[in-house]
């Protein structure tokens, strides 16, 4: 019998009931295949890999990482809450002691989904690994996490509700968003005011292999990891990087998926996209178990896998390698932020959100205020055209008596003002979320 080095734990979810359409990418086909075919090459078989099944989020669990207008049962369903609830087990699972690591195959998928939540967007309602990552801190008190997000598609999500937190890493590997969905994750967006440098993005032209993402592994990513030692690292494992998936245009295969994960070594990885239902999920996800378990990969390799024609262009070879010190600059000596105002006063930027799924169009004004002694208040008015003038305040974890104050008369003063729909409060500090 096969033993694994590493105690892993699988939690699958594929939510039988949930799909976009019946024919859309995003459908409980992406599970089944691999479930099967786990099953057919005896994978269950190994010692020490277990599978658990999914807890249910809760809504606290949801409120305590986004503002969601009007309020969590509107944008979610049941299937929503047993994904989130996967991406939690995984969690306990690691950090209680059960296994050395965890894979949560569960979908709908959540890196799309932003800190406000009016609907679906690129697939995703609520973020599954952000949740996940907000409970490990407040259940467990880790402090310093780092993501790192493999999914070919920028995860603009999960670095809008990080962007101004100095305690959470996220380093994004995407296809260039100048040639894809979202169209964002460009190597000078380096995080807020509090945070600058502690959002990395590598944007890989069309085309690129395993061979450029591994160096950008080898030699962007690890560094960048080695120097903030992280106390926990999760994987936000998309998977459609894939030579064959349908709506991207990267050359990657089950073999440099299974060795990034051999090299990035997450305690926690959470699925995410991957839309080559049968030509490539089965085929990577065994490759990405076998290697977090710490099982021989070597022989995981698709049907028509010809690495010869998947070699990627001298000229993409030479742009990444160019890019490494891009990167790297962006860490280690990240540039001073630009006009920003006195301590003790708010900076904002207004954003423009548009939920290509749902069709809706959302209007945001964010504000941070500068703090020397914590990360800093945080509030977001917001509208969309499905909902009316709303608005949500943070304070956050560690928040200094001044920001916990201000939080506290920026409250007092909506509720007295009447104008907003809805305010929700996400309080870090003493742990209570709520709507007012």
């Amino acid at each position: 019998m096969i033993k694994s080095q590493k105690r892993m734990g699988l939690i699958f979810f594929p939510a039988y009931d949930w799909a976009i359409s019946p024919t859309h990418p995003e459908r409980e086909e992406r599970l089944l295949y691999t479930q099967d075919q786990l099953r057919e090459e005896g994978i269950f078989d190994i010692d020490g890999l277990v599978e658990f099944k999914p807890d249910i989020a809760t809504e606290e669990d949801v409120m305590r990482t986004h503002f969601c207008f009007p309020d969590v049962a509107a944008v979610t369903t049941e299937s929503h809450m047993i994904s989130a609830g996967g991406a939690l087990k995984a969690a306990r699972i690691v950090l209680d002691g059960q296994v050395d690591r965890s894979f949560a195959l569960v979908r709908p998928p959540g890196h799309h989904a932003m800190k406000s939540v009016h609907g679906n967007r690129g697939f995703c309602n609520i973020n599954n690994e952000a949740i996940m990552i907000d409970y490990i801190r407040d259940r467990y008190g880790m402090k310093k996490i780092a993501i790192v997000d493999t999914d070919c598609h920028h995860g603009d999500g999960t670095q809008d509700i990080y962007w101004n937190d100095p305690d959470i890493l996220y380093i994004s590997i995407h296809q260039d968003g100048r040639t894809l969905y979202p169209g964002s994750g460009h190597v000078n967006e380096l995080g807020g005011p509090n945070a600058v440098g502690r959002t990395i993005n590598i944007p890989l032209p069309p085309e690129t292999s395993d061979e450029g993402i591994l160096f950008a592994i080898d030699e962007m990513v690890l560094p960048i990891l080695k120097d903030f030692k992280p106390e926990l690292i999760v994987n936000s494992a998309g998977q459609d990087n894939h030579y064959t998936d349908p709506i991207t245009n990267m050359n990657f295969s089950a073999q440099g998926y299974a060795a990034l994960n051999d090299k990035l070594n997450p305690h926690i990885a959470v699925l995410e996209g991957g839309y080559s239902i049968q030509g490539a999920l089965p085929y990577v996800n065994l490759g990405i178990i076998l290697a977090m378990a710490g099982v021989d990969y070597s022989c995981v390799k698709e049907p028509d896998y010809r690495p010869g024609a998947l070699r990627q262009d001298a000229r993409i070879t030479d742009y990444i390698k160019k890019l490494k010190d891009v990167v790297l600059g962006a860490y280690f000596e990240p540039p001073a932020y630009q006009g920003l105002p006195p301590y003790g006063e708010f900076m904002t930027r207004k954003k423009n959100i548009y939920y290509d799924t749902d069709g809706i169009r959302e209007t945001q004004m964010e504000s941070i205020l500068r703090c020397k002694e914590c990360s800093g208040l945080f509030s977001l008015e917001t509208f969309s055209t499905v909902y009316s003038l709303s608005l949500g305040v943070e304070i956050p974890i560690g928040a200094c008596p001044a920001c916990r104050k201000e939080g506290g008369k920026l409250i007092a003063s909506a509720k007295k003002s009447g104008k907003y729909s809805t305010i929700q409060v996400i309080d870090r500090v003493k742990k209570e979320y709520y709507r007012v």
